[in-house]
Parts: C-alpha cells; sequence; structure tokens
C-alpha cells in the first residue's frame, strides 16, 4: 500500500505544480494587460512578481513531487532534506486549506486537507516500517552469541544486555544504553 500512495502523491503534487504556475502566469499576463495600478503600485512590477512566484512555487511542489516519485521508486522512506520538503508541503496545504476556506470555498479546502491527508499517510506509512531492524541491533547489540552459550551477544564477542558471549568467546555484559559495564568481583573463600 506504501507504493501506490507515493505515487498517488507525485503525481497529484506534479499536477499542482503545473496549476499553481499555469494560474500565476495567467494571473500576470491579465494584470500586465489591464494597465492599471494598484495603490500606485507598477503593473509591469506587479506582473512579474506574479510569473516569478508563480514559477518559484511550481518548482517548489515538482522538488516535493519528485521526493514523492523516489519514495513510489525506491520504496524506502524518505530522509534528510526529502523529508523536510515533503514536512514543509504538508504544513503549506494545511495553511492552504485555512486560507481557501474563507475566500474559496468549503470545495477548496477539501481538496486541500485531501493533499494534505494523503502526504501524512506517505510519511506515516514510512515511519517505521515492520521489517527493518531496530537501531540497536544495527550496532552490534544482537541477539543469540555465535558461541553456544545462549548469551544475547552481538558478534563482536561484546555481549549484550546481560548476555553471556559473542564469537570470539569473551563474553561482557552491556547496560541497555550500550556501555560496558564491569561485573563485581567474586568472593573470594579463605
Amino acid at each position: 500500500m506504501r507504493r501506490p500512495v507515493a505515487g498517488v502523491v507525485a503525481l497529484v503534487l506534479f499536477a499542482e505544480a503545473l496549476g499553481i504556475a499555469a494560474v500565476n502566469w495567467f494571473l500576470g499576463v491579465v494584470v500586465d494587460r489591464q494597465d492599471m495600478s494598484l495603490a500606485g503600485l507598477d503593473p509591469h512590477m506587479m506582473s512579474v512578481s506574479s510569473k516569478i512566484g508563480g514559477i518559484v512555487f511550481g518548482l517548489y511542489f515538482a522538488l516535493c513531487g519528485l521526493v514523492a516519485l523516489l519514495v513510489a521508486l525506491r520504496d524506502r522512506a524518505p530522509a534528510g532534506f526529502g523529508r523536510m520538503l515533503l514536512i514543509s508541503a504538508a504544513v503549506v496545504h494545511g495553511l492552504l486549506g485555512a486560507f481557501a476556506w474563507g475566500l474559496v470555498g468549503w470545495t477548496a479546502f477539501v481538496l486541500m486537507v485531501a493533499v494534505l491527508g494523503l502526504i501524512v499517510l506517505l510519511l506515516m506509512t514510512y515511519d517505521g516500517r515492520a521489517g527493518e531492524a531496530p537501531a540497536g541491533a544495527a550496532s552490534g547489540g544482537g541477539t543469540g552469541g555465535t558461541d553456544g552459550s545462549g548469551g544475547a551477544g552481538g558478534a563482536d564477542g561484546a555481549g549484550g544486555a546481560g548476555g553471556a558471549g559473542g564469537a570470539d568467546g569473551t563474553g561482557g555484559t552491556e547496560s541497555a544504553g550500550g556501555s560496558p559495564v564491569t561485573p563485581p568481583a567474586a568472593p573470594t573463600v579463605p
């Protein structure tokens, strides 16, 4: 289910990128042809600003769509900059939905919230995937020693939590945080 969601998010964001760029470009052309100012502003400057804004927002949504497409193709969670882009796109859609409710109507609000929901669903389905090893297992704190002692030691012999040994049989004990703990000295019999 993860890959189709990422693919749908990518298609929606690409369509939105084209739509935003086209609408702003059209508004820029309309302002330029009307040849009237708003509170003394230059019509040409307003036209150029609208076109630049459309291009910038179009590229932003296209980049977010590219991240979602890469997630769909690789079937891996977005990381780093890509994850931040998708989170920012979700925030932008939430804000656009709030503004759309008052300016355009409830249908635009529902559309923005639907896109917001798709982006959040994409981020949630790839968050903590089943089948991925936990972070502690990758650092040598695996379960089951290889020396037959049944301890919870890693392959490096450092031992795990309460472990009795690893591949070289040296054993050891680690606390839950992963740092070595020295066991108490054995009592001596006089």
